[in-house]
């Protein structure tokens, strides 16, 4: 790989990566959480829960939801979507966004680019699932 263009940072090979699973680095000063989703694919979102304030989404759990890849926070398990930083359950609070940045691959190498973008579509919670009817035996 020749030397990455200004406003991209090597933060890792993409072998050090274990897919569905997170991990943090440091872009620009700031903590950022990446997850590698495929064989390929790298995603990135702020480290910061603005629900509890830790530095902890690396440690989410990744999964989907309605065909979006989301990850849930580990501490009060609010749902944001991978590819945009919006919160798809805000678990009864009101949604607050991630940022997320864009990643290249090149070869074995993944590169962040400076500055995250803030989440500009706002996306409306899941609803929540409606009650059980349930019936007595006879």
């Amino acid at each position: 790989m020749s030397r990455p263009q200004p406003g991209w940072t090597v933060v890792c090979q993409l072998s050090d990566l274990v897919p569905e699973r997170g991990a943090a680095a440091l872009v620009d000063g700031e903590q950022v959480a990446l997850f590698r989703v495929g064989d390929r694919e790298v995603l990135a979102v702020q480290q910061l829960d603005p629900y509890s304030g830790a530095h902890v989404m690396s440690r989410g759990i990744v999964g989907s939801r309605a065909g979006a890849l989301t990850v849930a926070s580990p501490m009060y398990k609010q749902v944001f979507d991978l590819r945009t930083g919006a919160c798809l359950d805000p678990v009864g609070k009101e949604p607050q966004h991630l940022r997320t940045w864009s990643v290249r691959v090149e070869g074995d190498v993944v590169l962040v680019g400076s500055g995250g973008a803030p989440v500009e579509v706002l996306v409306a919670p899941l609803a929540a699932p409606a009650a059980l009817e349930t019936t007595e035996a006879p």
